[in-house]
């Protein structure tokens, strides 16, 4: 038999019709098989473990049909030991069922800092140690010193601290420093625009002590907090205006553009985008 008559028999047809139905059976198995296997469709988010203990943990995961996996631990004063401090996929993020969730929790022991030597170091030279040292500058207190802006003590709960001395990381210190012998005098910044934590530097630098601060209505949570900008300080900002040495300034902050006085001039810096304020910006 030739191959043209073969392939055009009624066995050769009905063999390959065969073949076709088998392949794509096995082809609809298979979609179902990945269909099930992979729970398409049936994403579901993440819920918020931050700040739970593990018995909370446990009931929100089973609840939600969710495994937990423990990889580390921190110290942070953000939460209460034993909970929940980080977390990973982040809240919101969708998921199959029983899928692992990475957690950090906050470590039932604080991590433990050496005190370095601050005394008679300028102030921009200490605030970089001791925030490298995992510790926290409080306030500016000056006293009449041959020095102006040098640390002569390091304050921890209103003793003094010494060297090598062991603290909690993420304490705060104070620091006494000189200001002159002839009442010196500091220009106050200007703070305007500015995100939280950069004015809160440039008060430091400025030889200003940070007073109390407070957000508007437009704050709702944490997210809206790290965003937030200076639209009010006090003492305002005057080009001849000075204050003493570890003077307060105070902040009103806010998400609000429209808060901010517009016009021509642009601020890039420290500041939230695009962000339009005073003609005159001072350096």
């Amino acid at each position: 038999m030739s191959l043209k008559n073969f392939i055009l028999s009624k066995v050769f047809v009905k063999n390959l019709g065969f073949a076709i139905v088998v392949i794509v059976g096995v082809v609809f198995v298979l979609l179902i098989w990945m269909n099930f296997y992979t729970r398409h469709g049936q994403a579901r988010p993440v819920p918020d473990f931050f700040g739970l203990n593990m018995e909370q943990v446990s009931k929100v995961a089973k609840k939600n049909k969710l495994r937990i996996q423990v990889i580390d631990s921190v110290y942070t004063a953000l939460v209460p030991r034993g909970c929940v401090a980080e977390q990973n996929p982040k809240p919101g993020f969708k998921v199959k069922k029983w899928r692992n969730v990475v957690l950090i929790l906050n470590a039932f022991n604080p991590e433990m800092v050496a005190m370095p030597n601050l005394v008679d170091l300028p102030i921009r030279q200490a605030k970089a140690m001791i925030e490298s040292s995992g510790l926290e500058i409080g306030q500016l207190r000056y006293k009449p010193d041959l020095s102006i802006n040098v640390v002569i003590e390091q304050i921890y709960k209103g003793k003094v601290i010494t060297e090598g001395d062991s603290l909690q990381k993420g304490s705060v210190v104070d620091l006494v420093l000189g200001k002159g012998l002839n009442n010196q005098r500091t220009q106050i910044p200007y703070l305007i625009g500015m995100l939280f934590e950069p004015a809160k530097n440039r008060i430091l630098v400025s030889a200003l002590n940070l007073g109390a601060f407070s957000y508007d209505n437009t704050i709702h949570n944490e997210k809206d907090s790290l965003n937030a900008f200076v639209y009010k300080q006090n003492p305002e900002y005057k080009l001849d205006d000075t204050r003493q040495l570890g003077s307060d300034i105070y902040l009103w902050l806010t998400v609000d553009p429209a808060k901010l006085s517009i016009d021509s001039t642009l601020i890039i810096s420290d500041t939230i985008p695009a962000v339009k304020i005073s003609e005159r910006m001072p350096k």
